[in-house]
C-alpha cells in the first residue's frame, strides 16, 4: 500500500477568514511520514500535527498534516470557502462519498480549534499569533454537540 503526505499550511487574516496551501510528498525510504511532513513544510513556525487520513481507491492512503501558521505568508494562498468537513453516509459508514481539499481543510482547522481548547502545548504555541487564536477561538467550533 502506498502512503503519501499532504501538508496543509494554514493562515487566518484579522477577520478570521482562513486560506491554505497544500504540497504533497512521498516518505522516502526509512523516513517517517512526521518527518516526510516537516521536510516538505520547511521551518514550522508553529504547530505541525497530523490532523486525518483518507484511503483512495487507486490504493494510497494519505496522511494528512496542518502547519499553522503558514511559515510563508507571502506566496500565494486559495481562501477556503466554507468550514465544512466532509461526513460519511451513516454511523457504520464513514468513508465520506467525496471529499474535495476545502473539506479536509475545514477538519484540519477544526482539528486545530479542537486542540486549543485540549492541549496546552498547541494551545501555548498557537496564541503566539493572535490572529491564529482568534480565528480558532471564534465559538463556530461546538465540541460537545459534535
Amino acid at each position: 500500500m502506498n502512503v503519501s503526505v499532504e501538508v496543509l499550511t494554514l493562515r487566518a487574516d484579522l477577520d478570521g477568514r482562513w486560506s491554505y496551501r497544500r504540497a504533497t510528498a512521498v516518505p522516502s525510504h526509512g523516513e517517517s511520514p512526521d518527518d516526510a511532513a516537516r521536510r516538505t513544510a520547511g521551518a514550522v513556525p508553529g504547530v505541525l500535527h497530523s490532523t486525518s487520513w483518507r484511503y483512495r481507491p487507486e490504493g494510497q492512503v494519505v496522511l494528512t498534516y496542518a502547519v499553522c501558521p503558514d511559515p510563508e505568508p507571502g506566496l500565494p494562498a486559495t481562501p477556503l470557502s466554507t468550514l465544512e468537513i466532509a461526513r460519511g453516509p451513516a454511523p457504520d459508514a464513514p468513508a465520506p462519498e467525496r471529499i474535495e481539499v476545502d473539506h479536509v481543510v475545514a477538519h484540519a482547522v477544526q482539528h486545530l480549534a479542537f486542540l486549543m481548547s485540549t492541549d496546552p502545548v498547541v494551545r501555548e504555541a498557537l496564541m503566539e499569533w493572535p490572529e491564529i487564536a482568534m480565528a480558532l477561538d471564534t465559538g463556530e467550533f461546538d465540541f460537545m454537540s459534535t
